[in-house]
C-alpha cells in the first residue's frame, strides 16, 4: 500500500508539474476553423482532435470558432489576436485573405495557416503532400478493384482537390494501366464542402457506371459518398480523419492527413517557446499523409494488398517513384 501511495503522489506530482510549465499564461491558443464545422468527420475534426490532445497534455484550454460564412474569417482572427490569444491557428486555404489582413495588424500574434502560404514573419505555413497519401490509397483502389473502374469525388473544384485526385489516379494506374478513373467535384463554393446528399448522387452516378471503390475529398460531403458506396456494395475510401469506422467492413481504407499533428505542434511549440515561421510540409516521410488500418478494414485488405501499398509508400520516400504535384503542374501526367 505504501508502495502504490507513494506511486499516486508520483504521478499527481508530474501531472502538476506538466501544467504547471505552462502557466505562465505565454500560450493561450485558439482555433478557427473553415467551412462545414468541426464534426464534419473529416478536415476540420482533424483539427479539432489536435487541439484536445494539447489540452489533454498540457491542461491548457483553447477557444474555437466554427465560421457559417466567408465574413466570419476576419472578424473571428481579429477578435481572438485582439483578446491576446496565442497562437492562433487557422484551418484551410480560403482563410489566407484574411488572415493576411489580420497578421499584419498584429505582429506580436503567432499565426499558423494548414493548405496556404502567407508569407508573413509572424505566420507558419503548414502544408501537406496529399498527392503522396492519395497515391497510396489509389493504389489499394487498384488493387481490391474487381471492374477495372473506380471513382474519385471532389469538394469544391480548385486546384488543391485537384492534387488529390491526380495522385489517386496515378496510384490507380501504377497497378492497372488500362483502369478507367471516374473524376466529379462537387461545386465551385464554400458549400461543397457541406453537401452529403449531392456526394451522394455523384457517387451513386460513378458506381452506376461501374466503379467499385470510390474515394472521395470533400470534407462533410464525403460523409454522403461513403453512405453511398456502403448502401451499393462498394467500396468508399475515406479521408483526413480515419473515416473507417463510419461504415465498418464497407470502408476499404482512409487516407490520412495529419492536420492533427499540425494543430498540436503549433499549439506545443509556443508552449515550449519552440516557435518557428515560414513553411513547414508535412509529407509521407515526416508521417504526415498515410494510410489507416484497424479492425473496421482488416478483413478488406489481404496480404498482397498490404504489401502492394507498402512497397509503394517504401518507394516513394526513397523518390524511386515521384508523385507528380498538381499545384506545381496541372498537367496531371495519369489523367
Amino acid at each position: 500500500m505504501k508502495h502504490f501511495m507513494l506511486g499516486l503522489a508520483a504521478a499527481a506530482f508530474t501531472a502538476v508539474s506538466v501544467v504547471g510549465a505552462y502557466a505562465d499564461g505565454h500560450v493561450k491558443p485558439a482555433l478557427v476553423y473553415d467551412l462545414g464545422g468541426k464534426n464534419d468527420k473529416s478536415f476540420n475534426e482533424s483539427a479539432f482532435a489536435g487541439a484536445e490532445r494539447f489540452k489533454e497534455e498540457t491542461g491548457i484550454d483553447y477557444k474555437d470558432f466554427e465560421i457559417q460564412n466567408d465574413a466570419q474569417r476576419e472578424q473571428a482572427m481579429r477578435r481572438y489576436a485582439r483578446d491576446g490569444h496565442n497562437p492562433v491557428v487557422v484551418i484551410g486555404f480560403s482563410q489566407a485573405v484574411a488572415l493576411e489582413k489580420v497578421a499584419k495588424e498584429f505582429p506580436d500574434t503567432k499565426f499558423g495557416i494548414v493548405d496556404m502560404v502567407v508569407e508573413l514573419p509572424n505566420v507558419r505555413s503548414i502544408l501537406f503532400t496529399e498527392h503522396e497519401g492519395s497515391y497510396l490509397v489509389g493504389v489499394m483502389a487498384a488493387t481490391a478493384s474487381k471492374s477495372g473502374k473506380v471513382g474519385f469525388v471532389g469538394g469544391m473544384d480548385i486546384p488543391l482537390i485537384r492534387k488529390f485526385a491526380c495522385g489517386y489516379v496515378q496510384g490507380v494506374k501504377s497497378v492497372n494501366p488500362d483502369a478507367e478513373v471516374f473524376q466529379n467535384m462537387t461545386g465551385t463554393t464554400g458549400a461543397a464542402w457541406n453537401d452529403p446528399v449531392k456526394g451522394g448522387e455523384l457517387a451513386k452516378s460513378q458506381i452506376d457506371r461501374g466503379a467499385d471503390v470510390v474515394y472521395h475529398a470533400a470534407g462533410g460531403t464525403g460523409i454522403g459518398v461513403l453512405q453511398a458506396a456502403a448502401d451499393a456494395g462498394a467500396l468508399g475510401i475515406g479521408v483526413d480523419s480515419n473515416q473507417n469506422g463510419m461504415h465498418p467492413g464497407k470502408i476499404l481504407t482512409s487516407m490520412l492527413k495529419r492536420v492533427d499533428n499540425a494543430v498540436y505542434s503549433a499549439f506545443k511549440d509556443v508552449a515550449d517557446e519552440k516557435w518557428t515561421t515560414g513553411f513547414n510540409v508535412l509529407d509521407l516521410k515526416a508521417g504526415g499523409v498515410g494510410y489507416a488500418m484497424d479492425d473496421n478494414n482488416k478483413s478488406l485488405v489481404d496480404a498482397d494488398m498490404l504489401k502492394a501499398v507498402e512497397a509503394a509508400a517504401t518507394s516513394i520516400k526513397s523518390g524511386d517513384v515521384k508523385v507528380h504535384d498538381y499545384m506545381s503542374d496541372s498537367a496531371c501526367p495519369a489523367s
